[in-house]
């Protein structure tokens, strides 16, 4: 069993960057990404950080904020290859992965997808969770930290209810996940952070 992750300065302040890059706030963005670098985050986090972007908010913001990024860190770091082609590999992981995120929902999930299109299941386990969420540079806690920290800032409940959930079953606990909502509460407005805090409720009361 891995350890329990720990919510630090610099795991604070790379998921602050995730919110300002789903609302396309570029000065927040460039004020955020600098001061995750003086927190001491690592450059290699915060490439993994928009490379996942992708998934969450599409191109157009994630190219918005690679550019500020390149603005800042003019090299990128080296990375695992997404052109070698391990369909194999990509499924495998991603089936571990996603089933950790999603826990005892995961089945469920995958008869969902298959219900809205028969391909978004191979999409999101082997695409989304073994060729990009799965790998090396950033560890699964952070990147599910991260991509709850992108939704709170997006009209999805469905999903901010199962990355809720995802928080808690990649180890976070719930004071971490308090802590996250606290700081995206600063970036929403008063009616959508109470929809936030009341869908946390409801994943408290059915967990704890």
């Amino acid at each position: 069993m891995m350890p329990a992750p720990v919510l630090d300065q610099r795991t604070l302040a790379l998921a602050r960057v995730a919110m300002a890059v789903a609302r396309g706030d570029e000065p927040a963005i460039r004020d955020r990404m600098r001061a995750a670098r003086g927190a001491g985050a690592p450059d290699v986090w915060m490439d993994e950080l928009l490379l996942q972007s992708l998934l969450n908010v599409g191109y157009p913001l994630t190219l918005v904020a690679f550019a500020v990024w390149r603005g800042i860190a003019p090299r990128a770091t080296e990375g695992e290859s997404l052109l070698h082609g391990d369909h194999g590999a990509w499924a495998r992981r991603g089936e571990e992965l996603c089933g950790k995120v999603y826990g005892r929902t995961y089945h469920k999930l995958l008869l969902n997808l298959r219900e809205l299109h028969p391909a978004l299941e191979a999409l999101v386990v082997v695409d989304a969770y073994g060729k990009m969420l799965a790998r090396p540079g950033l560890d699964e806690a952070r990147r599910e930290l991260c991509t709850l920290a992108t939704i709170t800032q997006l009209q999805a409940p469905r999903q901010l209810h199962a990355h809720l959930r995802g928080a808690l079953n990649v180890g976070w606990k719930p004071e971490d996940v308090d802590a996250l909502l606290v700081l995206a509460e600063q970036d929403l407005a008063p009616e959508r952070a109470l929809k936030v805090w009341e869908v946390w409720a409801d994943v408290r009361g059915r967990r704890l």
